[in-house]
């Protein structure tokens, strides 16, 4: 079986990708705090609990070890699966790993970009950005992104891009008249 790559297999013919990101590393290092602290509760059992025995001791950490092995893995897993794909033409978020969700949002449909960010955000560079579109059942939320007001910013440049594009009869207004 063939690999594909994202960028080359989800693209519409002649669209061109303008960014692509995931959600900021903050989003897992926060998921990743219960792991680091099942480390720190098994160093504490191994040294400072005198009353198990070593067989226990060692049951007990190689218990706490896996689970956060596994925990540490599932949440990179779910990290690098949430990615924002900007586009000339569309925004795709998608999300999930065992259940994959896709949301894509013509740009032409995108109504308003607003961000939120914590002091916490400005200074590592990640915010909250929620996107209203016509026609959608509300705001699409995207939590801990990564350079959010660049994010807003090219959201609304290729969207006036592509308004303009249909209003004057660019290419987009031609494929939407053989509709």
């Amino acid at each position: 079986m063939p690999e594909y790559d994202f960028e080359v297999t989800q693209l519409l013919p002649g669209e061109e990708q303008i960014l692509r990101a995931n959600r900021h590393w903050v989003a897992l290092a926060t998921t990743l705090a219960l792991p680091a602290a099942l480390a720190l509760l098994v160093i504490i059992v191994d040294l400072g609990v005198g009353a198990l025995g070593l067989e226990t001791k060692l049951a007990v950490s190689l218990l706490i070890l896996f689970v956060g092995g596994f925990w540490i893995l599932w949440a990179w897993a779910n990290w690098s699966a949430d990615s924002i794909t900007l586009t000339d033409q569309r925004l795709i978020l998608e999300r999930g790993v065992l259940r994959r969700q896709s949301k894509v949002i013509a740009l032409d449909r995108v109504q308003d970009v607003s961000t939120s960010l914590s002091l916490a955000g400005r200074l590592l560079g990640y915010g909250r950005v929620a996107i209203a579109a016509a026609g959608s059942d509300g705001t699409e939320a995207l939590e801990q992104v990564a350079g959010p007001l660049q994010l807003r910013d090219q959201i609304f440049i290729q969207a006036r891009a592509q308004r303009s594009q249909i209003g004057a009869g660019g290419p987009v207004a031609r494929v939407a008249e053989g509709l």
